[in-house]
């Protein structure tokens, strides 16, 4: 029994750290441009380019603050959530422990990013014609493919059966 539960945690920490050194390595990618440009501003495809901003604030730069205080209390905050999504984690299985890994795993990425530099590092800028959508980063991709898959099983699982399939 012992046995299979650390085969479980093990899998689980390896999910979290793929994601989270996914994130690392493309945003270190970006700031190595940045340091040796000045700037990022890459045109990739009619849709897709990349573009650095520094983000302060939480997702797609809401609640953007100068104030020294009120960054930390939203650090602190969303260091928080952090901690209730790894309860959370423990407490699930199947699917929606698997959604809430990836989850986790773009927290931390972005986590990471607010307490080592102040800010995280947003590059992916989608956009049609002149509509651009918010510029993001890869542990956004994967906390918004979690999210997704938690909607999902909500939605489309009534009374736990997708994790009797898994």
């Amino acid at each position: 029994m012992l046995k299979m539960n650390l085969k479980k945690i093990l899998l689980n920490f390896i999910i979290v750290m793929a994601i989270f050194l996914t994130d690392r390595i493309f945003k270190v990618y970006i700031l190595k441009i940045a340091q040796i440009e000045n700037t990022v501003d890459i045109y990739l495809t009619e849709y897709l380019n990349l573009y650095l901003i520094w983000n302060q604030g939480i997702a797609f730069g809401v609640l953007s603050f100068n104030d020294g205080l009120i960054y930390n209390i939203i650090t602190l905050i969303i260091s928080v959530i952090t901690i209730v999504i790894l309860a959370m984690i423990v407490k699930n299985k199947g699917f929606k422990r698997y959604s809430l890994l990836f989850i986790l795993g773009g927290s931390l990425g972005n986590l990471f990013d607010r307490i080592y530099y102040s800010a995280v590092p947003d590059f992916i800028d989608l956009h049609y014609n002149s509509f651009h959508w918010f510029v993001f980063n890869v542990a956004d991709i994967f906390i918004t493919f979690g999210v997704i898959c938690l909607i999902f099983a909500e939605i489309f699982y009534k009374d736990n059966e997708y994790e009797k399939k898994i």
